[in-house]
C-alpha cells in the first residue's frame, strides 16, 4: 500500500517524523513524504534530525503570506502529487493550515484520510485561530481518527463520528522525545544559566499579538526583577510583530536572553534543563509534562484539558498579574511545584507511532 504523509510546519514535523520512521520499517508499505513548505528552515532542522528526506516539497512559503495564499497554493500543488502517486491513504497531523489544505485536497481526490492527533477541541473558533477551524474541518472528512487521549475520542463521539474509526494511540510527540533528549547535551546559553532557575518562554500565538503579548512580556520582566535566581530564555519567533514587542519591552533586561528559534533537538534539551515553562504553544503542553516540567499556559483556552485535569498544566491567560502570581507560586512554594512536576503525563508512553502503523495495516488487510 502507498501512504503519503503531508505536513508543512515544524510542530507537525516533530510529531510526524516518528510515524514516518515507523512506516518506513514496514516492507509492505510504500511511504512518500510531501512537505508543503509552510515553514522552511525550522522544518528542515527537524527533517535532518530524524534523517528523513522529502519526496516532494511544494515550497509555498512567501513573505507576508496569508491564510488564503497558503491554502490555495497547497491545493494547487497537491493536484500534481496525487495524480502522479495515486495513494491509498493520506496522513495529516493536527490543526495547521497545511493539514487542512492537504486533507481537503485528499477529499477532492477521493483518497482516504488518516488524522494523527484527531479530536482536540476548544469549541471556540477564535481561540486558537485558525487552528480550531482547521482541526474540526479535517475531522469532518477524516476516515481514520488517531486520537491521542480518551477525551479526544469522547469529543469525536459527541460530534457523531463513527466509533469503529476512532483509535486512542497516545501522542507521537512523546515518541519524539526518546530520540532528542540527551544527558550529555551542552550549550553556551545553558552555561549562561548555570546556578539559576531557568524559565523557558515561548510566545507567538497569532491571537496574542498586540496588547495580550505586551502583558505577557511585562509579566516576565516583573518576575526576573523580583527573583534574582531566575533567568529567562526566550527562543523568539521569526514573526516581526512578535520581535518588535519583545525588543521594546525586554530592552536592558540582563537576565532575559532572547535567542533565535531552536531546532527540535536543542529545544527539547532546553526544556529538560528548565525549571518551568511559560508558553502559549500547543505542543509544549504535551512535551513538557513528559519531562516533569510545570507548564503555565498563557491562553484563555486550551485544546489539551487532559493536562489541566492531571495537574501538569495551568491556564493563566494573558493578564499580567495572573501570570506573575502563578509563576511566583511555583518559584516559592515547593509543594505547589512538586505537585505539578510529579503529576502523571496523560499523553502517552512513547509507542504511539507503532500503534498508528499497526492500526493502518490491520484496516487495510481487512479490506
Amino acid at each position: 500500500m502507498k501512504i503519503i504523509t503531508i505536513f508543512g510546519t515544524r510542530p507537525e514535523a516533530i510529531k510526524m517524523c516518528p510515524v514516518i520512521k515507523e512506516l518506513k520499517k514496514r516492507p509492505e508499505i510504500e511511504c512518500r513524504v510531501c512537505l508543503t513548505g509552510q515553514h522552511k528552515e525550522m522544518l528542515q532542522q527537524v527533517m535532518d534530525l530524524f534523517h528523513i528526506q522529502a519526496d516532494y516539497n511544494l515550497q509555498i512559503m512567501k513573505q507576508n503570506q496569508t491564510l488564503s495564499m497558503i491554502t490555495s497554493e497547497i491545493l494547487n500543488g497537491l493536484d500534481i502529487v496525487f495524480e502522479k502517486e495515486q495513494p491509498d491513504l493520506v496522513l495529516v497531523h493536527g490543526d495547521t493550515s497545511s493539514s487542512f489544505a492537504a486533507a481537503l485536497a485528499a477529499f477532492y481526490h477521493q483518497v482516504p484520510i488518516g488524522h494523527v492527533e484527531a479530536g482536540l477541541r476548544t469549541y471556540n473558533m477564535q481561540s486558537p485561530y485558525p487552528e480550531e477551524f482547521n482541526r474540526q474541518a479535517v475531522d469532518l472528512i477524516t476516515d481514520i481518527y488517531f486520537a491521542p487521549t480518551e477525551l479526544a475520542k469522547k469529543q469525536l463521539l459527541n460530534e457523531g463520528k463513527n466509533e469503529s474509526k476512532i483509535f486512542v494511540t497516545g501522542n507521537t510527540v512523546i515518541d519524539a522525545l526518546k530520540t532528542t533528549v540527551s544527558e550529555e547535551y551542552q550549550s553556551d546559553v545553558l552555561d549562561w544559566c548555570k546556578g539559576s532557575k531557568i524559565i523557558l518562554l515561548t510566545a507567538h500565538r497569532r491571537e496574542n499579538i498586540g496588547t495580550p503579548m505586551e502583558h505577557i512580556f511585562e509579566a516576565v520582566k516583573r518576575i526576573v526583577t523580583n527573583y534574582d535566581e531566575v533567568k529567562v530564555v526566550y527562543p523568539i519567533h521569526k514573526n516581526p510583530k512578535v520581535r518588535s514587542i519583545a525588543n521594546r519591552i525586554f530592552e536592558g533586561c540582563e537576565r532575559i536572553k532572547m535567542i533565535e528559534p531552536l531546532d527540535v533537538y536543542d529545544f527539547h534539551n532546553f526544556m529538560d534543563r528548565s525549571y518551568l515553562i511559560l508558553t502559549d504553544s500547543g505542543g509544549i503542553q504535551e512535551e513538557a509534562p513528559a519531562l516533569g516540567k510545570p507548564v503555565l499556559v498563557m491562553r484563555d483556552t486550551t485544546e489539551r484539558p487532559e493536562g489541566v485535569e492531571a495537574g501538569t498544566l495551568k491556564l493563566v491567560g494573558t493578564d499580567e498579574d495572573a501570570i506573575v502570581l502563578e509563576t511566583e507560586k511555583l518559584l516559592s512554594d515547593v509543594n505547589a511545584y512538586t505537585s505539578m512536576s510529579n503529576a502523571m503525563n496523560p499523553y502517552g508512553d512513547g509507542n504511539a507511532s507503532r500503534r498508528i502503523v499497526d492500526i493502518i495495516q490491520k484496516i487495510f488487510k481487512e479490506k
